[in-house]
């Protein structure tokens, strides 16, 4: 049994084979229509559960539309539904769940929530997104940037903004697919200090994206940041904006990513993320390759 808790939880060799796994799939969809089922069914017989602590649009999407191609079914709850540890504790939920279901993704906040789902549950157990960690959307980075330029093995990569969950799964690709990565922002809005060996800070937003082959950013203010991190929040990050005179200094064939939703010109300006540079919708998309290809890995089907 394989869960997909972490990158840096799971070896290179099984990322490599996800990747792949994923671009073919990919390619084995070309022309087909979006309800039509994937000529393999590997998930025939399956039912997967889809828990959400916190709101989604692609997360839930790209997870749902995967199980139905691939010939499964699918459970949505939401933390409401559930009270997840409100009431029984994650532990047995866990166990109940894992007696209906044959796999669970969640999306939750903390990631102790997700750890311990995963430590009790008797099926594969899929981190959606954490407080600190968003591992599918980076898979999909991957993929993207690969389909587009080939292997991102030695490339440099640069994340302007705040050092996020996000941003800490780019850390941990980077260990895993071995590219440099560069993090430009405020020290205010620093990653956390056990990935700072495994990166480079530039504060200097221009010399950061010389010679970048990829461009990434993500919103400034989260979905659940209260309202007076707001004003905080831009003035920290006002001078990171993704806009063209940056991108100027990166590589001519530099690409741009952002895993959206996004505040268009805010992080990034609308010129950027409508522009040559920018593949922010096939890396939307390619969430429901990447995901589908790490559900199969999971389940070993």
């Amino acid at each position: 049994m394989n869960h997909f808790l972490d990158i840096h939880k799971t070896s290179r060799e099984d990322l490599r084979h996800i990747i792949d796994h994923a671009q073919s799939m990919k390619q084995a969809r070309d022309g087909r229509p979006k309800g039509t089922p994937d000529a393999e069914l590997p998930l025939a017989n399956h039912m997967v559960a889809l828990i959400f602590e916190k709101p989604s649009t692609r997360t839930r999407v790209s997870f749902d539309v995967g199980v139905r191609q691939m010939g499964g079914q699918t459970l949505v709850l939401s933390g409401a539904d559930m009270q997840l540890g409100h009431g029984e504790t994650i532990a047995d939920t866990a166990r109940v769940m894992s007696r209906y279901v044959d796999l669970i993704m969640i999306r939750t906040f903390e990631e102790a929530t997700l750890l311990e789902m995963a430590e009790y549950a008797t099926v594969p157990v899929i981190n959606g997104l954490t407080n600190r960690s968003h591992p599918c959307q980076i898979m999909a980075d991957v993929m993207t940037y690969e389909a587009h330029r080939g292997p991102i093995g030695g490339k440099k990569v640069v994340w302007s903004g705040d050092g996020n969950n996000t941003f800490a799964s780019f850390a941990h690709a980077a260990q895993q697919f071995g590219f440099d990565l560069v993090f430009t922002g405020p020290e205010t809005l620093d990653p956390e200090p056990a990935l700072h060996p495994h990166i480079t800070i530039e504060r200097d937003p221009a010399k950061a994206v010389q010679n970048a082959d990829l461009v990434a950013t993500d919103t400034w203010v989260s979905m659940h940041d209260p309202v007076s991190a707001r004003e905080r929040r831009h003035n920290q990050l006002r001078g990171y904006q993704v806009n063209e005179e940056l991108m100027a200094h990166a590589k001519p064939d530099a690409l741009f990513m952002h895993c959206l939703p996004a505040h268009r010109d805010e992080e990034a300006t609308s010129a950027v993320m409508d522009g040559p540079h920018s593949v922010i919708f096939d890396e939307a998309e390619n969430r429901l390759h990447a995901q589908k290809a790490i559900m199969r890995w999971c389940l070993g089907v």
